[in-house]
């Protein structure tokens, strides 16, 4: 898996680059928690759940079925959002969606359990580019631990921001249209 911290990249680089009449402070915060609750069931382990379980680490809480459960009930909040009904569904699925994408990526672990319940099989992207991130924290200072760090800024970081230059770039660009046009002549 990513660091916690790097599955927030996806959100946070996209919703800035949206910027914040797209997507609210509050839908942003939404997008880097949904981005990170999948890992939650790394508690299973305190319960003696198994990793290659379903309810173990990288399983139902990774599935297609969750990522589109979870942002669904959010539209309870949608008062809290500010923003209609499908933005808050999209924005939180991309964000849900992007933690198991990234740790499809990922050069360890068993794979992403993304057909729960239908099957427990478990599944790579077709390449793993980001090296897995160790679960003890003292690992980050040796080097496996900065080569993830290193990995991480590569692969999820440096694309993240690239888009979101991309996207704040289009956002500034003046809207040109033939309508924006004959109302500009007939103010000369």
């Amino acid at each position: 898996m990513p660091t916690v911290v790097t599955h927030a990249a996806v959100p946070l680089c996209l919703g800035l680059g949206l910027g914040t009449k797209n997507i609210p402070p509050s839908l942003l915060l939404a997008g880097v928690a949904c981005s990170m609750v999948p890992d939650l069931d790394v508690i299973a382990f305190k319960f003696g759940i198994a990793y290659a379980n379903a309810f173990g680490h990288r399983g139902f809480t990774h599935s297609l079925l969750f990522a589109f459960a979870l942002p669904t009930l959010a539209l309870l909040l949608k008062r809290w959002f500010k923003v209609g009904y499908w933005r808050i569904w999209w924005f939180l699925t991309v964000s849900l969606l992007s933690h198991s994408v990234l740790d499809s990526l990922t050069t360890g672990g068993m794979g992403v359990g993304w057909l729960w319940p239908w099957s427990q099989e478990r599944f790579f992207a077709p390449v793993q580019v980001i090296k897995v991130a160790p679960f003890q924290l003292a690992q980050y200072l040796k080097p496996n631990g900065i080569a993830v760090i290193q990995s991480e800024l590569l692969w999820v970081w440096l694309p993240g921001i690239v888009m979101m230059i991309g996207l704040i770039m289009l956002r500034k660009q003046p809207v040109h249209s033939p309508l924006n046009h004959q109302h500009n002549l007939s103010q000369q």
